[in-house]
């Protein structure tokens, strides 16, 4: 069974100091990316502090679509250089290209080892990753009705355990020198509500989220005292391919999900990730639990008729 990630979809070394653009050679981008007028050099850049200074390279993962590419777009807004990573190369490339100068794109699989060590290479310092790739596929009961459903349904569990837990894992494992070289690296992993509840037919996708904000808890234990701040945004109903991804593109199962509520949008989640990460370097926001206001939990929702 063929699956994407609901949001996700051969360089030199490279280093990321804010004020910089830092990014890895061989990154795709837009033509007017490769004029020097339009991207300035590292000493014709304002300090950081001044307008419009830029604060430094941050990585986006499953920023093909959604929240991905929202806080990528919001990152930009706020200063930062921006490196994007899915497996959809051409709507990757196309959101790169909108974005304009500050980005840069590179084909990204995080269910992937050597994809992910492909996707870091070269960048030996960043301020930021976020690591936003993963998604949901089906809404199945834990025990199938027959032994065909159970098979399909195994699968779909170990892709979900491969996109939202060992890809978060891999990708930190992969950026942690450089977000340490940083000097004040932040390591932001989006999860959801579904990482701390549950609700009747999420079972594998709730369970790969639970363990995603384990792995965010862990390591704020195990890189205390590094110059490594850990961020969970954990979002509520968010109006996105999510669900379309998850129904195995029936549009009209997707779009019941948000009947009759006003769910959140990729952008609002953007902005909570943007500024969770541009507090001072003393203060480090845990975790953000972004709720719509029709949204009381995971089963919870206010529907107007």
């Amino acid at each position: 069974m063929a699956v994407v990630p609901a949001d996700a979809s051969d360089t030199a070394p490279v280093s990321a100091p804010a004020g910089s653009s830092g990014f890895p050679s061989g990154s795709a981008a837009s033509p007017a990316t490769e004029s020097s007028a339009t991207e300035p050099s590292a000493a014709a850049r304002p300090a950081v502090g001044t307008a419009d200074a830029r604060r430094g390279l941050a990585v986006v993962t499953g920023a093909s679509s959604g929240i991905g590419a929202a806080s990528a777009r919001a990152l930009v807004d706020a200063g930062f250089d921006v490196l994007l990573g899915a497996r959809r190369a051409d709507r990757l490339a196309a959101v790169a290209a909108d974005i304009g100068p500050a980005a840069r794109s590179r084909p990204l699989d995080v269910t992937d080892a050597a994809s992910v060590q492909a996707f870091a290479a070269g960048v030996t310092s960043c301020e930021v990753v976020v690591c936003n790739a993963g998604g949901a596929l089906g809404l199945a009961p834990v025990v199938a009705a027959t032994a065909a459903a159970a098979e399909a349904e195994e699968e779909r569990w170990r892709w979900m355990w491969e996109a939202n837990v060992a890809g978060v894992a891999r990708t930190v494992r992969a950026f942690l020198p450089a977000l340490v070289a940083s000097g004040d690296g932040r390591i932001v992993v989006i999860t959801s509500v579904a990482g701390h509840q549950v609700y009747p037919g999420g079972g594998g996708y709730t369970a790969a989220k639970h363990a995603a904000a384990a792995v965010v808890q862990t390591l704020r234990l195990e890189l205390l005292g590094q110059p490594v701040r850990i961020i969970e945004v954990a979002p509520g109903m968010v109006d996105t391919e999510f669900s379309l991804v998850r129904f195995d593109g029936d549009a009209e199962r997707a779009a019941a999900v948000y009947t009759g509520t006003v769910p959140l949008t990729a952008a609002d989640v953007a902005e909570a990730v943007t500024w969770a990460v541009t507090r001072p370097p003393h203060v480090a926001v845990a975790r953000i639990d972004l709720f719509p206001r029709d949204q009381a939990s995971a089963r919870d929702v206010h529907r107007r008729p």
